[in-house]
């Protein structure tokens, strides 16, 4: 199969599988490009709920496919950047399901996703000290904001690889499991996401993020919203699943 990357959907569940498995799931030059329209794509579809980022076979990424980036490093770093911005943006929870190396490019998915769940055994690095890149000031904020400046440090200064244990000790990691049982918990996780408001999800999102200025126009789609804060109050008193039909903002700004 060509580097390439596939995706499906079902029960409101998105999933992008990374295929490039001569090279360990590498993104290529083509596939950094095709990841930002791909998801947006997804963000505008209202039957997707959740989206689930993983890599073909028994690896996530082993990062950037050098052989395919043509020209200049900052080049490269730029379409990475890029799709690693819109995955971070992209409007409805996120979550990596790892397995095997998640390094260079492929932490930098992997970290702009909400959640990650990993297989036992998985690695994890962000390698530019291997290159002599710098690494970028957006990536470099989003790292240090999931497993903390020290381990950011420690990993950025070093390029070593960390086992799923530390990897979960820092905070870059939220489950870490048996490889028999990842894709059994991703589904019934991602299952219980998609049954949840995408309201609250939406807002919650934005407001860890740093949003916080939004919360006047949250407030104000709340109203917009309607019922579904009544249909949540029914659903818990009739202990039943609620029904929620928020799909997304009004507008986006």
């Amino acid at each position: 199969m060509e580097p390439q990357l596939t995706h499906s959907a079902a029960d409101g569940v998105a999933t992008v599988v990374i295929h490039n498995p001569a090279k360990r799931n590498a993104m290529t030059a083509g596939m950094w490009r095709a990841l930002p329209p791909l998801l947006d794509t997804l963000a505008a579809d209202p039957a997707v709920h959740v989206l689930v980022l993983t890599g073909a076979g028994g690896t996530f990424c082993a990062g950037a496919d050098i052989s395919t980036l043509q020209g200049s490093p900052e080049e490269a770093q730029r379409l990475a950047v890029r799709a690693e911005d819109t995955l971070a943006a992209f409007p409805k929870p996120t979550l990596a399901a790892v397995r095997g190396h998640c390094v260079g490019g492929g932490a930098q998915l992997a970290a702009a996703c909400d959640l990650r769940f990993a297989e036992e055994g998985s690695l994890f690095g962000v390698t530019p000290a291997k290159l002599g890149l710098v690494y970028p000031a957006s990536s470099t904020r989003r790292l240090a904001a999931l497993v903390g400046p020290a381990t950011a440090k420690y990993l950025l200064f070093s390029g070593e690889l960390i086992d799923t244990e530390r990897a979960l000790r820092t905070g870059f990691l939220d489950e870490v499991l048996p490889g028999d049982e990842l894709d059994k918990r991703v589904a019934e996780f991602t299952r219980v996401l998609a049954s949840r408001s995408l309201l609250t999800q939406a807002a919650a999102k934005e407001f860890v993020n740093g949003r916080t200025d939004r919360d006047a126009y949250w407030a104000d789609e709340q109203v917009r919203a309607g019922g579904e804060v009544a249909e949540g109050v029914a659903a818990f008193l009739e202990r039943r699943r609620a029904e929620f039909s928020w799909t997304g903002p009004a507008s986006s700004t």
